[in-house]
């Protein structure tokens, strides 16, 4: 069902020459252990994976990559929630994301992240701050790398319909296709990011800072191109 929902969303989302087959799912994931995330995380947090759902129980900050690099066009797919038990913010995440200075290797031994967020702007990624700042804003940017990160109007939201509902799940989808970044919540697209040098390749990161957040039925699926854009 996501799979033809994402496809409809693209279609009507995506320059006419970009259409969409059916995607293939290369990877999901119950959460039986970690085998598949590499964490980074500052002192006083944790992070557990059993009985279906990642735990991510955080204090200072903290990312929890996928460690399979990924490449467009492609969509990544998760039932999140915040639990009201702690902080009710920060459900965001990256993706598309590299080193600049390694983009071979995001986890490469001197990439200085330690899950303090200043430490991650130095990547080239596509990042959303889904009820960011205490839970007053939902924010999209492009991170430029050496610490560039702008922040366009239009992707700067504020408003209660666009924040965190504490204990309530949403189904998040995110997409890298045809030359745009997309940011999918329950169906409704808050984000589209028409990219002029779109991130075609990268990985995938969870990320929050003093929250308590559970993540289930992760999934990554290819999405598949009928024909190429054409050149500009």
């Amino acid at each position: 069902m996501f799979q033809r929902a994402a496809k409809l969303c693209l279609s009507l989302l995506l320059p006419v020459s970009f259409a969409l087959a059916e995607g293939k799912v290369v990877y999901q994931d119950s959460f039986q252990d970690l085998k598949a995330w590499i964490v980074e995380q500052a002192p006083g947090g944790t992070v557990k994976a059993g009985d279906g759902r990642l735990l991510i129980n955080d204090a200072k900050g903290c990312t929890v990559w996928f460690r399979h690099a990924l490449k467009a066009p492609v969509s990544i797919s998760y039932d999140a929630r915040v639990l009201s038990t702690g902080r009710v913010s920060d459900l965001n995440c990256f993706w598309m994301a590299s080193d600049p200075k390694n983009p071979a290797d995001l986890f490469h031994p001197n990439h200085g992240r330690n899950g303090l967020f200043a430490t991650y702007d130095a990547l080239q990624t596509y990042y959303v701050g889904y009820g960011g700042n205490a839970n007053t804003t939902t924010r999209f940017r492009r991170y430029e790398g050496a610490g560039v990160k702008p922040l366009l109007p239009e992707n700067d939201l504020g408003k209660p319909p666009y924040l965190l509902q504490g204990d309530r799940v949403y189904h998040i989808a995110l997409i890298a296709a045809g030359g745009q970044a997309v940011f999918i919540r329950d169906g409704e697209t808050l984000f589209t990011f028409r990219d002029p040098k779109p991130l075609t390749s990268g990985w995938f990161g969870f990320r929050t800072v003093d929250a308590q957040i559970e993540i289930r039925n992760f999934r990554v699926t290819a999405l598949e191109a009928e024909h190429a854009l054409p050149s500009p």
